[in-house]
């Protein structure tokens, strides 16, 4: 059937029609008043979600954007960075941090498992020169489907005195509780089609005091991505080059969406929905690749023993027009991903469930009885 298709992947994520109708609205000039007036709107309304009262500037890029952005506008040529890497996107920022010619030191951990924020402080406690400028490490970690305790972490960090915390909450913010100014975050960058509920198209990156303090010693080479010229835009309900005007249309009618819910609710419903996943994996007689205690709200990764996942990916997509994700790297084929970010629904979960319950069934692969994981799933949801 044409035009069913299913997102249950950590991004691009569904859309609700609310914001599909905004985003089709005629454009406007960008340098209009009628434009400033949703800019001021979607600044104000950003703030509310990243529990902040620093600015959150708006990039069109993704969030990868945001995240380089963050690195390049606070950190100099030589700075010392600590960076933990547990997943595909911690090798990113070791390899974006490289690239700019910072010394990094890796912390590391198994795919699979959590950052230890033990290695952290550590690490820390040991640099009495303050050499450390900044600690750069990804909340959710979307490759497998770890969430790490960036509280702890930058509790350390903010013990430390002198480093920075720059965290990568593409696949956290708008999913699970990440209050900036709170947890003493000093840059947060995220992107539009994973809890926003937009189109890929627009990166968020917010950056504490400390943080443009860093940035008036900044030496890396930026142009595009240099945040100055964003934040004093910013002040006149503006940006410094062409923006995507229709995703700020989509922005402020998902950013709607989300207030009207309430943070709360939202944190609520994704915790809700990453339990009747793990749920019914367990029963369906699945296991988990996240350790557990530490899977993300956003997504759930399941390792299925003996079983393909490609294949199994596939036959769900083909049979039920429901895309999953899959592994990454050395993971491919060995894992698949149930993505529940964003504009995700209990009806939604159950549907992905009941479609890899039947695929399993028809390949007879099927580990537990038939409707296990079903059950397990209404179950959770049902409390």
């Amino acid at each position: 059937m044409q035009d069913k298709l299913t997102l249950m992947i950590p991004g691009p994520t569904p859309v609700p029609e609310t914001v599909l109708k905004a985003m089709g609205r005629h454009p406007i000039g960008h340098r209009s008043g009628e434009f400033q007036a949703v800019v001021e709107r979607t600044n104000a309304q950003l703030r509310w979600l990243h529990q902040t009262s620093s600015d959150v500037l708006v990039i069109t890029g993704s969030g990868t954007a945001a995240m380089e952005a963050g690195i390049i506008n606070t950190l100099s040529r030589g700075d010392k960075v600590l960076c933990g890497d547990n997943g595909k996107f911690g090798e990113r920022w070791v390899k974006v941090a490289r690239a700019y010619g910072l010394d990094v030191e890796v912390i590391k951990a198994e795919w699979g498992q959590p950052l230890n924020p033990d290695a952290f402080r550590s690490a820390l406690e040991a640099d009495t020169a303050k050499s450390i400028k900044a600690v750069i490490l990804t909340h959710s970690e979307t490759s497998t489907g770890v969430i790490n305790d960036l509280e702890t972490i930058s509790g350390h960090v903010k013990t430390h005195g002198t480093a920075l915390t720059i965290a990568d909450c593409v696949t956290s913010l708008g999913a699970a509780n990440v209050p900036m100014d709170d947890w003493n975050l000093d840059v947060v960058a995220s992107g539009s089609q994973k809890g926003y509920m937009m189109p890929p198209g627009l990166s968020f990156v917010a950056m504490s005091n400390r943080a443009w303090k860093a940035y008036e010693c900044s030496d890396l080479p930026k142009f595009y991505l240099d945040l100055g010229p964003y934040r004093k835009t910013a002040a006149k309900n503006s940006n410094p080059f062409t923006p995507a005007v229709n995703l700020y249309f989509a922005l402020e009618a998902a950013l709607e969406m989300m207030q009207t819910e309430g943070l709360e609710a939202i944190f609520a419903r994704h915790s809700r929905h990453r339990a009747a996943s793990h749920a019914a994996m367990k029963a369906i007689g699945l296991p988990l690749f996240a350790a557990e205690g530490f899977g993300s709200p956003a997504i759930t990764a399941v390792a299925p023993n003996g079983i393909d996942a490609e294949q199994l990916r596939k036959t769900v997509k083909e049979r039920y027009d429901i895309l999953l994700a899959g592994g990454q790297d050395h993971l491919k084929g060995k894992v698949f991903r149930i993505g529940h970010l964003g504009f995700v629904c209990d009806r939604d979960v159950l549907t992905a469930v009941a479609a890899i319950e039947s695929v399993l069934q028809s390949l007879g692969l099927h580990k537990g009885s038939m409707g296990a994981g079903l059950s397990a799933a209404s179950e959770v949801l049902g409390r």
